[in-house]
């Protein structure tokens, strides 16, 4: 079916989760890896903040939001941890993947410290869980702005990395824009079912998403 989708794009040329804060690090049941496809970050906010990855010719896609601890319904944050935060040296050194520093920063702040990992460990997982998933590349190489509808997004996904299911990815929007697609592991890293509160798909037919810049 992915196919079909794919030559069709080719021719085209529920209620929050309440959550806590401050919970002792190292509790949780899986991880969340967050990607967010950076031309609709930067169409709503990057461009007006003058972020400099969103300059023609960076070449952002997929970029990585963040590897985000989960329980089966609801998540910590802002966990209580005995570890150092990362130097900016180390946050710099998740550009490439976050797309700028500062984010890198505040996913340490937010969702790192709920690891239980030093920020090092927690940067290298989540580079390791990163690179170990194929973004399509049919999605990298839109001739222009489509409307595609999330389940083809979510197809190509899924066809592009075998061990995922359906129930293992889901796909974000906002605005009308795609905005991520999210897929759940386990601690070594393996998809697995996500809870009832990430599978909350985007509710359009269609998303629009821009080519990478």
């Amino acid at each position: 079916m992915i196919k079909m989708f794919s030559a069709a794009l080719l021719l085209l040329a529920a209620p929050l989760t309440a959550r806590a804060e401050g919970e002792p690090a190292g509790q949780f049941d899986y991880y969340v890896l967050a990607l967010s496809w950076t031309p609709s970050w930067c169409e709503t906010t990057g461009d007006a903040r003058r972020d400099a990855q969103c300059d023609d010719g960076r070449g952002f896609g997929f970029t990585l939001h963040g590897l985000w601890p989960q329980f089966e319904q609801g998540w910590p944050s802002f966990c209580r941890t005995v570890e150092r935060d990362p130097s900016r040296a180390m946050s710099a050194g998740m550009a490439d993947i976050m797309g700028g520093a500062g984010l890198a920063w505040y996913q340490w702040q937010k969702h790192g410290r709920c690891t239980g990992l030093s920020a090092d460990e927690y940067f290298a997982l989540s580079r390791r869980a990163y690179d170990a998933v194929n973004r399509p590349e049919i999605l990298r190489n839109l001739p222009r702005a489509m409307d595609i509808p999330p389940r083809v997004i979510e197809a190509a996904f899924i066809e592009a990395n075998p061990l995922l299911s359906p129930d293992a990815v889901t796909v974000t929007c906002k605005d009308g824009l795609i905005q991520e697609v999210r897929i759940c592991l386990t601690s070594d890293l393996v998809p697995r079912q996500c809870g009832r509160d990430v599978r909350r798909d985007c509710g359009l037919d269609t998303v629009e998403m821009s080519p990478i810049r």
